[in-house]
């Protein structure tokens, strides 16, 4: 199972959008089998699927119990290939509950619970919080990959050097295999600002960034609202096509690299 963190500072850059859209895509056009794990207290990427919850089990867990049953964590979707860890509010109260716990070891819990279900997934993408908290790190530790999803606007770099920071120092104490895949430009227009921020990008060392880019369409923001992702909602518009080239994009990359990976992209 290769597992993807998708991850910035900043909020509103479409973390969300990005994490569910190439999951579905992954799943429904690539027959890979998908787990997308919600792990922000807001639950949008559970809201997405209609499966926003208080009344069953969910990421929460995975961070406070020792021997969490991932089959009663993880929920089927509507799409046959992609199931869901769902998150709440009830992360916020999880994640002050591990900070005050020495019992144990606090930033591994992730990938203990996942190692249990790796046989069962090609792929488990990670839809973080805006923030470096216990179960961001949590995240980064059980990931291979992190993707940050930029929008181009004036406070679009923010965070950038302090998240590279937090990806090595993970690396260095944690999980040496962790690799920052790539920056992906979100809410394109074709203006100058977008331009040049594009392109400063590509100038800066250490923060790869994918060819693709994901255009700014108002079917995004329709999609949220009728709990669909975009390749199902609107196919035909400029999101949806650029999403599926992401995708393919990254697939590429995959098949590139680490020999241990190429047989999950090949999967299907």
């Amino acid at each position: 199972m290769i597992t993807i963190s998708i991850i910035n500072l900043k909020g509103g850059v479409a973390k969300t959008l990005t994490a569910v859209n190439m999951a579905h895509i992954l799943a429904e056009v690539h027959n890979k089998r998908v787990l997308l794990v919600d792990n922000d207290k807001q639950g949008n990427a559970s809201k997405m699927f209609g499966l926003h919850s208080y009344e069953k089990k969910s990421v929460a867990d995975i961070m406070t119990e020792k021997s969490p049953d991932m089959k009663k964590i993880i929920m089927p979707t509507q799409y046959e290939y992609l199931d869901l860890i769902t998150a709440n509010m009830s992360l916020l109260r999880a994640n002050l509950a591990v900070m005050i716990d020495n019992t144990r070891q606090r930033e591994t819990r992730f990938r203990k619970a996942f190692s249990a279900i790796a046989e069962d997934y090609d792929f488990c993408i990670i839809d973080n919080a805006p923030d470096i908290n216990i179960s961001t790190i949590n995240a980064l530790v059980a990931s291979d990959d992190v993707i940050i999803p930029i929008k181009i606007d004036m406070f679009a770099f923010d965070g950038l050097a302090e998240l590279k920071e937090q990806i090595e120092n993970t690396q260095e104490e944690l999980n040496p295999s962790l690799h920052l895949r790539g920056c992906l430009v979100t809410s394109y227009q074709r203006n100058d600002v977008n331009t040049q921020g594009e392109k400063w990008l590509h100038t800066q060392q250490g923060f790869p960034v994918f060819s693709t880019h994901i255009r700014r369409t108002a079917k995004m923001d329709e999609s949220t609202f009728a709990g669909l992702p975009i390749v199902t909602y609107s196919r035909r518009c400029g999101a949806a096509a650029d999403y599926l080239q992401f995708v393919r994009e990254y697939l590429e990359k995959l098949s590139d690299s680490d020999t241990n990976l190429k047989g999950a992209a090949r999967h299907g």
